[in-house]
């Protein structure tokens, strides 16, 4: 009796990798925490400490810490005389993800105070942007978000299971 083999090809159709507005204000969001975790360490965008405070700015903020005079602080607060960026803490309160597509998500302050704010102390020193750690953390969870996305790539499967 003659054998007959018959080959099946498989066919594969995938979806293209495109991340949906949702997923980039996850995205976005985990930028944002990433980068205010840093300031609140007190590191640039290299990860190394930040400057100094001027004399004068340095002797005002302890001043102001001493008295309690804002929001969250005192003992035990955790507020240091460092460049922080947290003198009241609105501005870096105000900076969150403000538009999303689904190619970027946009980080920035809303009001015009606390953009004029950002803009002087970003001529101080560089604070927006991403830092080395920052791109570590938030490629970590593009990676989780990917994971969660393979299910849902694979449209069609035909041919035998392997």
């Amino acid at each position: 009796m003659a054998a007959i083999k018959i080959w099946v090809k498989k066919t594969l159709t995938v979806k293209h990798l495109t991340f949906n507005e949702r997923q980039m204000v996850k995205l976005g969001t985990v930028a944002v925490a990433g980068v205010k975790n840093r300031l609140g360490a007190a590191r640039n965008l290299s990860d190394a400490p930040s400057k100094p405070l001027s004399k004068r700015y340095a002797i005002r903020k302890s001043r102001n810490l001493a008295r309690g005079g804002f929001r969250r602080t005192g003992p035990g607060s955790g507020r240091k005389n460092v460049r922080d960026l947290r003198f009241t803490g609105n501005m870096l309160r105000n900076f969150q993800v403000r538009t999303v597509t689904s190619r970027r998500a946009l980080a920035r302050n809303s009001t015009r105070k606390d953009r004029i704010k950002a803009k002087s102390n970003q001529g101080i020193e560089r604070w927006v942007g991403y830092s080395p750690q920052n791109v570590r953390d938030t490629t970590k969870a593009g990676e989780l978000i990917i994971k969660e996305m393979l299910p849902g790539l694979v449209l069609k499967r035909q041919g035998r299971k392997p």
